[in-house]
């Protein structure tokens, strides 16, 4: 049977529609900025059909720090990294708005960025702010394996996202003054250095990639109800043995009946 456009419209809002709720989870209960800012990089490649994508914060300098990604290859953090000397999400926290380039091949205002960009597999690239109100936090970078520019309708889609989790990351900071916000902020960006040294450790103690060992640190920390940079931290500092992470393994099915 052949679907209707119509079912494709109605399973794109449900998955949007899924990202938004648990976006919003995230204002609730144990806010942990890091995993949540991991789901908006995740579901920001799956809804809008980007191949990689990575956020940046500010820290209280200005410099623009990788704080998640939608996975861990040393390529991804390359070109995310480049972008505090040059790059769309350079731009795009400075102005606080969307910065796309459809082909990178061609002129570009980067030609270091664009050089490395399209060398890494990505001809095509948007930046997307993540602010609220005044406050600039930084950047969600969107990274296409094809050129070609995103339809207007992703683009919303993903502003749509990153202002969700703008949102709570400055939950209650607008009431406060700026050294409290510069201070909320640097926290995530030092969370972010706790979690990279677990997630080593675990990728050697079990041998295992990094995004795996991330999924293992994250699993861990939801089934236990924990925050996730609290996990990271008991880890590192050995309170709580790298054991604690192996994956469960089911039982084996059982023997056929004896008569």
């Amino acid at each position: 049977m052949v679907e209707k456009a119509s079912d494709h419209l109605v399973a794109d809002r449900n998955d949007a529609a899924a990202a938004l709720v648990e976006l919003v989870g995230a204002l609730v209960g144990h806010f942990d900025v890091i995993d949540m800012l991991t789901v908006l990089s995740t579901r920001s490649v799956e809804l809008v059909g980007a191949a990689a994508a990575g956020i940046l914060l500010a820290d209280s300098d200005g410099t623009l720090r990788v704080i998640g990604s939608s996975n861990d290859q040393a390529h991804l953090l390359e070109l995310l990294q480049v972008q505090n000397e040059e790059g769309p999400c350079l731009d795009s926290y400075r102005t606080g708005q969307v910065v796309t380039h459809p082909d990178l091949t061609a002129d570009s205002p980067w030609p270091r960025f664009a050089a490395v960009s399209v060398a890494q597999g990505y001809p095509s690239v948007c930046a997307v702010p993540l602010r609220l109100h005044e406050f600039r936090l930084g950047c969600l970078n969107l990274f296409m394996a094809e050129t070609g520019a995103l339809p207007d309708s992703d683009v919303a889609l993903a502003q749509a996202l990153a202002d969700v989790a703008s949102i709570a990351i400055m939950q209650d900071q607008l009431s406060r003054d700026s050294t409290v916000r510069e201070a909320h902020l640097q926290h995530a960006l030092d969370s972010r250095i706790v979690i990279e040294q677990a997630k080593g450790m675990i990728a050697v103690h079990q041998g295992v990639g990094m995004d795996e060992a991330f999924a293992r640190l994250r699993s861990h920390a939801r089934s236990s109800n924990l925050r996730l940079t609290d996990v990271a931290t008991a880890f590192t500092d050995g309170s709580v043995s790298l054991d604690a992470l192996k994956p469960q393994h089911p039982p084996p099915p059982p023997g056929p009946r004896s008569r």
